[in-house]
């Protein structure tokens, strides 16, 4: 009688500290993802002092987001080679307006090369950007310093990084920057696209911590 005691009473020790480890993990799983989104509102890589490059398609026809994307491969080399040993916005930003001719140059360049008869203009100065979302970084919308490239009637998806300091950090072989969107009534709906991706990613990661928790303790207590 006195062994069936003792088993009984480790059986129901082990379901005891079985359940209070697993909820011991589950608080610690839970409160490192509890800071992530707070991580990425304050997060930033986009100092208040910076030009912007801001390239708006024709269309979204495939053709007119080639020759977006082509162009902006074009003018970011160019002025990245014009402002990477500036330090000061007011230098860079004198540098680019210099060679602003030289920007219209290039897209026109582009354009006649390809057979395409189209209108575009290069401005910099102030220019209106939405609220993006990019990986773990939240960029507020508002008007900021850009050169702003618009080709034909400027209705494609667009494109637009960080001259200066410079932070374009091209993928060449997907050919996106930044986040693209669908011009300006598309913008809330892709960042909301977004987010719920990242939060379903969240979501996975955590299924697949919590499953293996279980399983472990469940071979060392089983």
């Amino acid at each position: 009688m006195k062994r069936k005691i003792n088993a009984f009473s480790f059986k129901e020790n082990k379901k005891v500290i079985f359940s209070n480890l697993l909820l011991m993990m589950c608080v610690i799983v839970l409160s490192f993802n509890m800071h992530k989104p707070y991580d990425a509102l304050e997060s930033t890589v986009i100092p208040d002092e910076a030009i912007r490059l801001r390239i708006l398609a024709n269309s979204n026809s495939e053709k007119d987001q080639e020759v977006k994307r082509q162009i902006r491969d074009l003018v970011n080399v160019e002025i990245a080679g014009w402002v990477e040993n500036y330090k000061s916005i007011e230098l860079a930003r004198a540098e680019i307006a210099r060679h602003l001719p030289e920007i219209k140059e290039i897209v026109a360049h582009e354009l006649k090369a390809r057979g395409i008869q189209q209108s575009f203009s290069v401005k910099l100065g102030k220019v209106a950007f939405p609220t993006k979302m990019y990986g773990d970084y939240i960029y507020p919308a508002g008007n900021y310093e850009a050169v702003l490239i618009t080709l034909g009637e400027g209705l494609g998806a667009n494109w637009w990084c960080v001259l200066f300091p410079p932070l374009c950090f091209l993928d060449i072989d997907s050919g996106q920057a930044v986040k693209e969107e669908n011009g300006s009534e598309a913008v809330g709906s892709d960042a909301e696209l977004e987010a719920e991706k990242a939060a379903s990613s969240e979501d996975d990661g955590k299924v697949e911590v919590k499953f293996f928790l279980v399983e472990w303790f469940s071979k060392l207590f089983g």
